[in-house]
């Protein structure tokens, strides 16, 4: 018999959930806090690759990678090699107080993948949260104004410097009073659904102008903004990729007044869109880049980079104790040695083969209305009717439960996007499941309608 750790596609044995399953999410409902979502009722047990395996023995292929972290797969053999050796030598020091050659080694081969001719930086945290509280702070210091513009759409996190930020859901700000003061908020080019009827390559222009001569001339002078921030490709918005010109029209706008442009890469990053970073797909040089999830297949890891000249704070400006610990480090440095051997080239490679077996999607699904995204960060969007493009996240809702029910684990992405985000070492066979398993769920929640 095939064991779990050998299977590609998945293997059911039980109703789902099992009486195991069943019996820790009544325990989870007793004891854990109500505060998080939960889509369906997974009890994993273990994982390999991109399969993962519940306390019951069925066995899933993991098409969301515990929200695009486990980049290199579930506890891929190096990493966990890697893991397991840092452990038995050393656990903790605390970078923000001590040295260790691991810090320097990571940060510099961090730099490296980012393209310019100006050297680089890193800061160390433990999540995507604490990188963009960070890079908040270092935009702030390295300018001295305190001013910052987001996209509506939006996730940066929710502690209360990245919430203010976030502009996803309003369940996600509810109830906790005032945020950080000085955030402005503007329109993301939601190519889909962009007011002026552009295309993906072209929406956007009208934001920019709203941006230079609207919001700095009535709201805040350009003279007063230390940061703007963006993700190249919007994730908890719904997987909305930004046009390459409008990323470029941001790098002018903020070289033009010495604002510093922040690139939220905490899930478009790590290799996952085909190359090591969203932005490069535009051709721009970011500021300060923020990064976490992928970045070391599961351990609690985050970083900022950002040009040398910029990271110039004084020190303990800014400190952590966790952030950087040498398990972390370890397993992030051989996640870089397997995404550079060919996972990042993988993404790339295994994406334009779902994009190419999607690309008609639009036709053959009434609810289907839009299929974007890049690498192996795809977006899929769910609407009632094609041509009012009214949002269905009750469909798109029903296709995720469907699919679980399968053996496929996907999420759901804003209001009614559905995401794909596996592990970066998927093949054609698991891409091919995906797909027709996806497919016979669609077709499922087409005929409820």
């Amino acid at each position: 018999m095939i064991t779990a750790s050998e299977m590609k596609t998945p293997r059911l044995v039980t109703a789902l959930p099992g009486p195991k399953a069943k019996q820790i999410v009544e325990r989870d409902a007793k004891f854990m806090s109500p505060s998080f979502t939960r889509d369906y009722p997974l009890v994993a047990k273990s994982g390999h690759g991109a399969m993962v395996e519940d306390v019951d023995g069925n066995v899933f292929l993991d098409f969301a990678a515990g929200i695009a972290v486990c980049s290199t797969g579930h506890c891929h053999p190096k990493v966990v090699a890697a893991i397991q050796k840092q452990a038995a030598q050393l656990i903790h020091m605390s970078g923000t107080d001590f040295y260790y050659e691991s810090l320097p080694l990571l940060a510099e081969r961090l730099g490296k993948t980012v393209p310019g001719s100006e050297d680089k930086k890193v800061f160390f945290t433990n999540s995507g949260t604490e990188a963009v509280e960070a890079a908040m702070k270092l935009a702030r210091y390295a300018t001295k104004r305190d001013k910052l513009i987001a996209f509506y759409g939006g996730f940066h996190g929710r502690t209360m410097g990245s919430l203010s930020l976030t502009a996803s859901k309003s369940t996600q700000r509810k109830g906790f009073g005032g945020l950080l003061s000085g955030v402005e908020h503007i329109p993301y080019p939601y190519a889909y659904r962009c007011a002026h009827g552009h295309t993906a390559e072209t929406c956007g222009a009208e934001i920019l102008e709203t941006l230079e001569n609207q919001i700095f001339k009535r709201l805040f002078d350009p003279t007063e903004v230390a940061g703007i921030i963006i993700e190249p490709i919007q994730g908890e918005g719904g997987y909305v990729p930004a046009p390459k010109f409008f990323l470029q029209e941001l790098r002018r706008i903020c070289t033009q007044h010495g604002i510093m442009l922040i690139v939220d890469e905490v899930q478009s990053g790590m290799g996952r869109t085909g190359k090591w970073w969203a932005f490069e797909h535009a051709g721009i040089e970011p500021d300060i880049i923020t990064s976490a999830k992928g970045i070391a297949s599961g351990m609690p890891l985050g970083a900022i980079i950002a040009k040398s000249r910029v990271m110039n704070w004084k020190p303990g400006s800014h400190g952590t104790t966790f952030g950087g610990n040498p398990v972390c480090l370890a397993a992030s440095l051989a996640t870089m040695d397997l995404l550079e051997g060919g996972m990042i080239e993988n993404a790339r490679k295994m994406g334009h083969y779902i994009f190419q077996h999607t690309a008609n999607w639009t036709n053959e699904f009434k609810i289907v209305g839009d299929v974007r995204g890049k690498g192996l960060m795809v977006g899929i969007e769910f609407v009632r009717d094609q041509r009012t493009k009214e949002r269905a996240g009750d469909l798109r809702n029903a296709v995720v439960d469907s699919a679980f029910h399968k053996g496929l684990l996907v999420l759901g992405a804003g209001e009614n996007s559905l995401r794909l985000s596996p592990p970066l070492l998927i093949d054609e066979e698991q891409a091919d499941f995906a797909l027709r398993t996806l497919e016979e769920c669609i077709r499922e929640a087409e005929n409820k309608i």
